[in-house]
């Protein structure tokens, strides 16, 4: 049987399925063939072989086996509120046994020998199992002790329908016959060889089945590096093509760019240099570029995406730099203009001064109608240079003359198709060329982001780090404190204020309880102003009015307000140096990117600044966890890889946009690095050689390319 063939046999007509199931295993987990129930993996395995006393048992157990008798029991309640409770005996412990359903189907007596299977939990000293398996050992089969079990995710539906991991179990049990006369491999054989991987029949029987944990560990890294080397062929085989597409030659270092960088008041730290050299390249090449620019928070990426973006013009292109929300667009519009200034730059009007202005212009959705029409204008006559806004730039009113470059600020907040539009854009000043050429591209992010990630979500995208921070910079003092100390806290803002610094207090604002939230923020508002009565504060959340946020803004930067009471509007976007702690209150609510996010708001200036993390006494171990890495370091990738570890990929950064553009079935980025390494170099290797797999070695890898492309929702997107 081939591979192909699982994939197109109907899941309805394997054995023990059937119509009606086949409905439900198609809405619940989205199973239609054969194939897709051999990919269903078992998310545990629990070892049927070891039989535990009670006196061996631990919190952290989890489902154990053990020998005894039932020696009393008795029910409380009556009908559907009816509990059975029993007492179990392994000859020198007891422990108890619960029922909260099906009561009146469990069938007990005295003096039977029992194998009690099940999860303990610890109440009142004493050990109990909830709704266990309990089988008379006269009916157990070899089977019920032996070797590993497997165990299938499912849900509430397909367990009311009697589809639960057993019947998931019986299922794949009854497709495993048909795989003993072999099932054709989708890895090559010098691939199975180099890296010592199962076959694919052999993994398949193994990773169900597994004979013993060996076994079964080799069977799951065997579809581990399947998984991932597929996804990283896809991924390289993008960026072979991207390095087709031609581009903009931008060749010249000219009179703008050179006398911003005269003009600088300090000098660009190495890495900052190191980074606009790798776009230049990029820029001079003839080459699309479509790189990522990493850098903590604080290391200058808007100056180095404003350098690049002089390059483009002296070289008679225009730019965007895209932000995704108004506050950050605004943010940047104000850091161009004041880095611009000693260029003459004429934000209001197209007149420049000197040869070497730069004009650039704002746009976002709280642009006017009247002086919207100016910026269009300026846009096709080539007089605005650098645009910048939110995704109002994607509206089909706004095209440009001769657009070169896209800067992406914070890309995971736009999706896919949002981005692809501005391709059309330059296309449209093109459309005489035979070749329509895309802008340069160029995404940054403040979110330093894992290896694993980068080699997946970002994989085709060259990458350029900013690693070094700007000189003078003190490090943020992180401290962690409990809501009993808010007196104390409080002293201390009280001492900072009196020396002229300014507060930032966080909130969160977490969707499902936005009601909730916003009254917790009026309420923090209302006990700073009783706190602080002599002082002035100003409260933004993202609920107000554009206009009235802008001003409440405005007032924490000019120093008029020295405490600004906020919800994570703030994240980024906000740049005021004089503002030297952060209090978040209810961190425990934060993940630990979005903390790191947030500290970065202090520090900017040359005083020592301060993160002050404000949580709950009882906090979960993952909780404290994150609690203590945020007081441990500043080091934007340690934390980004330690949330990695205790959020796992798919909830890396919190929002709808986040996650990797394809589902993962049982590989985990959080902990198959050195898997995916290798995965990662196999592909590469291979499309090195062949980059359209056109050998009739590798024919085996296109073709299951083909099917994967079928089977899976896979979203292969162009990032720009």
């Amino acid at each position: 049987m081939s591979i192909m063939e699982l994939a197109q046999r109907d899941i309805t007509y394997c054995k023990n399925v059937g119509a009606k199931r086949a409905d439900i295993l198609r809405k619940e987990l989205g199973v239609t063939t054969a194939l897709d129930l051999l990919r269903q993996y078992p998310y545990k395995y629990i070892d049927r072989s070891r039989f535990y006393r009670i006196a061996e048992l631990d919190d952290d157990d989890t489902y154990v086996q053990i020998i005894g008798e039932v020696t009393e029991w008795h029910t409380i309640g009556i009908g559907k509120a009816q509990r059975l409770s029993a007492t179990f005996f392994d000859g020198t412990h007891q422990c108890e046994l619960v029922w909260f359903q099906g009561a009146k189907y469990v069938k007990l007596q005295r003096g039977v020998k029992y194998l009690l299977f099940g999860k303990p939990s610890r109440f009142q000293h004493l050990y109990n199992f909830v709704h266990p398996e309990l089988t008379p050992w006269s009916k157990v089969t070899p089977e019920m002790t032996q070797g590993l079990e497997p165990y299938y995710n499912t849900t509430e539906t397909m367990k009311r329908h009697g589809l639960n991991s057993k019947a998931i179990r019986q299922i794949i049990a009854g497709l495993l016959p048909e795989l003993k006369t072999g099932v054709p491999d989708t890895l090559g054989a010098d691939i199975l060889q180099r890296y010592r991987l199962m076959s694919l029949t052999e993994a398949l029987v193994n990773i169900h089945f597994p004979k013993d944990t060996l076994s079964m560990q080799n069977a799951r890294a065997r579809f581990k590096f399947e998984e991932l080397f597929y996804i990283q062929l896809q991924i390289l085989r993008q960026m072979k093509r991207r390095e087709q597409n031609p581009g903009f030659r931008m060749p010249m270092v000219g009179s703008r760019f050179h006398a911003l960088y005269k003009a600088l008041p300090f000098d660009l730290t190495g890495a900052q240099k190191r980074v606009i050299h790798e776009i230049h390249d990029d820029l001079k090449s003839g080459r699309q570029m479509n790189r990522l620019l990493q850098g903590d928070v604080g290391s200058g990426k808007t100056l180095v995406a404003l350098l690049c973006c002089l390059l483009a013009v002296d070289n008679g292109y225009q730019t965007c730099i895209m932000a995704p929300t108004e506050i950050l667009a605004n943010q940047h519009y104000e850091t161009l203009k004041a880095f611009l200034a000693p260029l003459n730059v004429q934000s209001d009007n197209v007149q420049g001064t000197k040869d070497n202005h730069v004009h650039v212009a704002l746009l976002t959705g709280s642009t006017t109608a009247k002086n919207r029409v100016p910026v269009h204008n300026g846009l096709l006559n080539g007089t605005i240079h650098i645009l910048i806004g939110t995704h109002a730039l994607l509206e089909d009113a706004v095209q440009w003359r001769n657009l070169g470059l896209v800067v992406i600020d914070e890309q995971h907040r736009f999706g896919v198709a949002q981005r692809a539009k501005l391709w059309g854009k330059s296309a449209v000043s093109h459309q005489n060329s035979a070749v329509s050429i895309p802008p340069h591209i160029l995404v940054m992010t403040a979110t330093p982001i894992p290896r694993t990630l980068a080699m997946t979500v970002y994989g085709d995208l060259s990458v350029s780090i900013i690693d070094e921070l700007p000189p003078g910079r003190k490090p943020i003092q992180t401290i962690h404190y409990s809501i009993q100390r808010r007196a104390q806290v409080y002293s201390f803002l009280r001492k900072q204020i009196e020396e002229g610094r300014q507060i930032y207090v966080v909130y969160p604002l977490i969707k499902e309880n936005e009601k909730m939230d916003l009254l917790d923020l009026q309420n923090g508002f209302n006990e700073l102003c009783e706190a602080f009565p002599e002082y002035k504060i100003s409260m933004v959340h993202g609920q107000m009015k554009a206009a009235d946020k802008d001003y409440q803004m405005q007032r924490f930067a000019s120093g008029e307000t020295k405490i600004l009471v906020a919800t994570t509007v703030i994240e980024v976007g906000v740049n005021v140096p004089n503002a030297t702690v952060m209090v978040i209150q209810n961190a425990e609510r934060f993940g630990l990117s979005q903390l790191h996010q947030l500290r970065g708001r202090v520090g900017r200036g040359g005083d020592q600044s301060y993160c002050i993390l404000m949580t709950d006494f009882e906090l979960s171990k993952d909780t404290r966890k994150r609690m203590d890495i945020m007081v441990a370091t500043n080091d934007g990738f340690r934390i980004a890889e330690a949330d990695l570890q205790l959020r796992g990929p798919g909830d890396l950064e919190g929002t709808l946009q986040s996650g990797i553009p394809f589902q993962l079935h049982i590989a985990n980025l959080a902990t198959d690095n050195q898997i995916l390494t290798l995965a990662r170099q196999a592909a590469k290797e291979i499309l090195d050689t062949d980059p359209l797999l056109e050998e009739e070695r590798n024919r085996i890898y296109k073709r299951q390319l083909d099917i994967l492309r079928v089977s899976q929702s896979y979203n292969w997107g162009e990032i720009s």
